[in-house]
């Protein structure tokens, strides 16, 4: 499984990510969120930054302006779209781009089953807040084209292994804190869903 290491704030935690095997990492544009970052840091961050790695930045309620934006002065290089979001947004988009599905029952899963997307908890707040979606909505399923995120950890990746996922996508699972990463949680979660 690809992983993604999301709400990185910091050049150490993005470093320490990329040691430990980390395909992409998430850049939280989302001012209300603890782990948002502007897009000027996260460029003081991408900028030294080896290549390879995708740079996901995330958007939570805004219009596609902003996204062309933020996405061209940060440097990240995928949009993750946190919202709702009609047609005529996605249509509007100079960048790459993907859809997060807030799932709230297990038929939701299966919205956008073509492309690729990233399904998470669905909860009031953006973000998954940690909360776990019930992974048995996943059986029989073509997991294939999903990322899955949230209430993920080291100890629970392991078990997703059987359903094939394309990724997984972590954030406080593997922190000390808002926005700050513990690398060896972070190490641990990548070796685990390898």
């Amino acid at each position: 499984m690809k992983t993604k290491i999301c709400g990185i704030t910091t050049f150490t935690d993005a470093m320490n990510a990329i040691d430990a095997g980390a395909d992409a990492l998430g850049f939280v544009f989302y001012e209300e969120s603890p782990r948002y970052i502007s897009p000027s840091d996260a460029q003081k961050i991408i900028s030294k930054l080896p290549p390879f790695v995708e740079k996901v930045g995330l958007f939570v309620n805004v219009d596609a302006q902003v996204i062309n934006s933020y996405m061209q002065e940060s440097g990240c290089t995928l949009a993750q779209i946190h919202f709702e979001a009609d047609e005529a947004l996605y249509e509007q988009l100079f960048v790459p781009h993907i859809k997060v599905i807030r799932a709230k029952s297990a038929e939701d899963i299966l919205n956008y089953s073509d492309e690729y997307r990233l399904v998470d908890a669905y909860c009031e707040d953006y973000g998954g807040a940690g909360k776990r979606l019930n992974i048995e909505w996943f059986d029989g399923v073509d997991c294939s084209k999903i990322i899955l995120a949230g209430g993920l950890d080291a100890s629970n990746v392991v078990a997703l292994k059987k359903y094939g996922f394309y990724g997984v996508d972590v954030s406080s699972g593997v922190e000390i804190s808002h926005g700050n990463k513990d690398a060896k949680k972070v190490r641990e979660f990548i070796d685990n869903a390898h």
